[in-house]
């Protein structure tokens, strides 16, 4: 069953998340509520093997009425520290604080306040023999226990929630869940940091790595209250910075000084062997709570692939749990922090992320955590970009879609396979043929044309003229089209390709071409970015082993690009982009094939001249699903 909601009514947009000098106002106000309203207390809660995690406990002044617990672990710190500083923001949103929870937030161990050593993205230990055989799982388990003893006021119940980093740390702790713990939101949950965040199918995100790792993942001697060293970048311009530092050894001599833990133990694994394998925890995902909502946004930078992964997993591995999935036009934890409606120049026609809190998150903990007679969520609550529609599914991704492929064709085509399974060329394109471009690693394709140093929160729905101009990003769309085209699910990306050097990276872009204008409008012409993905072409059969390429060799690639649901309107086109270089968003390949990619010298650095071949033997093509409601 599918349901389309249009939303007309505004919602309270809840005042933490308001803008300038209003925003510092409001925040004020916030705080104040929940001094007045809350007690603070704070734990070292101890753990199985003796080791004390620091743990903030906000109990309702109201002892009128027992409340469930609520709980947030992070490594990103439970300031303000001190029971008599209170924070402007407890909770998800304004509304679980005015709803009434018992609020619990935590320092993961190994962090701030905390005790113990911190193991980023802590491998699951399935089997716990000893005390000392302690994971986020058991972590979880035993600060629930200690909480359900020690906590006075509580109805028994527990959930937890968290975005991006907690959200991992929410996902970790269902794992054989707590029987207390009932309902449990994993947000842009890290799911395998292999795909997630700095990697994409073994494409390493620099900019994002190197901010993100820059500032919070310096070695700690001690339990500390003090807030992380946020790196000082010596330019904005991060195309330049990246750039003329050169290689990857260069940038950690150079701006990291060799002292950021994770990165070199990444740059000492640049396949997916051991190190990254039991950092995934989807294969983990068993016996988890009862209500289980995994929340994201299409244009989450950073986790949208834990996001779905996670999803797929519970669903695949717990039957019976009642799992649901929540999708917004949001950036990454957009939901909770913006309005949601708008990314930067596209528009979203309304309050997106404050319907959400209001009616979506807040149901869902008052109905698993408190019995509230209010409908259980849909199986999938997804948002129709293109449509800026609401839309509910009893599955995703949905039953109702036909799998359709794309092929490019000369002239910069892009044509529907035809439906007897013919994939073979069109009139031209006969045996052998290709388009063409040179890729210079020393003049790479910018990711942006803004001038950043970081990953831009909106580049995933940035206008993409300024890379089709490009002599080096070559580029194909559809005719016009007709009517109404809805593309639901995930995307394969099937590529047969060659390359004068020995290795190269592929980059491919799905995008939704406006129609021009007679009158200038802010969308006249736009080249929206529905999706994206980065594959290291050394991976295409092994991401363990990597292989070169055979110079001029035609060779299959194929690799997912994640989940839309997105609506390409009539008098619009679908065009697809596909490039090598995506600077400084990815790193540079060499495309020159050597074992560590990470220390690649200049010398390695070569220009090598790319195909895509589009021939009946090597055609290279997209599998999409289209939705068949119009």
């Amino acid at each position: 069953m599918k349901h389309i909601v249009r939303i007309s009514l505004l919602f309270v947009v809840p005042v933490a998340w308001t803008s300038g000098g209003a925003a510092a106002q409001d925040a004020q106000q916030l705080e104040s509520y929940i001094r007045l309203h809350y007690s603070k207390h704070e734990y070292m809660v101890p753990m199985r093997d003796g080791v004390k995690l620091f743990t903030s406990v906000f109990v309702p002044r109201d002892a009128t009425r027992k409340y469930p617990i609520l709980m947030k672990r992070t490594p990103y710190s439970c300031a303000p520290y001190g029971e008599d500083k209170y924070p402007a923001r407890v909770g998800p949103s304004e509304h679980f604080v005015k709803a009434g929870y018992i609020f619990v937030n935590q320092d993961v161990r190994g962090r701030f306040a905390s005790e113990g050593e911190f193991v980023q993205v802590t491998p699951h230990r399935p089997n716990k023999n000893k005390p000392t055989d302690t994971d986020e799982s058991s972590d979880t388990r035993d600060t629930i226990d200690w909480l359900l003893a020690h906590v006075p006021g509580h109805n028994g119940r527990v959930g937890m929630y968290g975005i991006s980093y907690p959200g991992f740390y929410a996902a970790a702790g269902m794992i054989d869940a707590h029987p207390a713990l009932r309902a449990v939101s994993p947000q842009a949950p890290v799911g395998d940091w292999f795909f997630d965040d700095f990697l994409h199918h073994g494409t390493f995100f620099l900019a994002h790595a190197f901010r993100w790792l820059s500032s919070n993942d310096h070695a700690r001697t001690s339990p500390t209250t003090e807030p992380v060293r946020q790196f000082v970048y010596p330019t904005p311009d991060g195309y330049k910075m990246f750039l003329e530092a050169g290689s990857i050894e260069n940038i950690n001599r150079l701006y990291l000084k060799d002292t950021i833990p994770f990165w070199n133990d990444m740059m000492q694994h640049p396949n997916r062997d051991e190190f990254w394998q039991k950092r995934a925890l989807m294969p983990h995902l068993k016996n988890v709570a009862p209500a289980v909502m995994v929340v994201t946004g299409w244009y989450d930078a950073e986790d949208l692939y834990g996001s779905f992964k996670t999803y797929q997993s519970i669903e695949a591995k717990n039957p019976r749990v009642n799992n649901v999935l929540v999708v917004g036009p949001w950036h990454h934890g957009g939901w909770a922090s913006v309005d949601g409606d708008r990314l930067g120049n596209v528009p979203f026609g309304s309050k997106t992320a404050a319907f959400y809190r209001a009616e979506i998150e807040l149901p869902f903990f008052e109905k698993y955590l408190k019995n509230q007679e209010v409908p259980a969520p849909a199986e999938a609550t997804v948002f129709e970009t293109g449509a800026n529609v609401w839309r509910t599914f009893e599955r995703w991704p949905p039953r109702s879609i036909e799998t359709k492929s794309l092929l490019v064709r000369a002239g910069g085509k892009l044509e529907w396979a035809s439906t007897n399974g013919d994939r073979g060329a069109s009139r031209g394109d006969s045996a052998g043929h290709w388009d063409e471009f040179v890729s210079d690693p020393n003049r790479p394709v910018p990711y942006t044309e803004t001038i950043t140093p970081r990953m831009t929160i909106e580049y995933m729905t940035d206008d993409q003229r300024f890379a089709a101009r490009r002599p080096d990003v070559l580029v194909y769309q559809t005719d016009v089209l007709a009517e109404d085209l809805v593309l639901a699910g995930p995307i394969q990306a099937d590529l047969w390709v060659s390359t004068t050097g020995t290795d190269a990276d592929w980059i491919v872009k799905l995008i939704d071409v406006h129609p021009d204008a007679p009158e200038p409008t802010p969308l006249a012409g736009y080249q929206m970015m529905v999706r994206s993905e980065s594959f290291r072409g050394r991976f295409r059969n092994d991401y363990a082993n990597p292989e070169a390429f055979r110079p001029n060799e035609p060779t299959r690639v194929r690799f997912e690009l994640l989940d839309v649901l997105h609506r390409f309107r009539k008098g619009h086109r679908l065009m697809v982009q596909i490039q090598s270089t995506w600077f400084p968003l990815v790193d540079r390949n060499p495309q020159t094939f050597v074992p560590n990619i990470y220390f690649a010298k200049p010398e390695d650095f070569r220009m090598a001249t790319h195909r895509v071949h589009r021939s009946a033997a090597h055609p290279t093509s997209f599998t999409v699903g289209v939705f068949g409601d119009r």
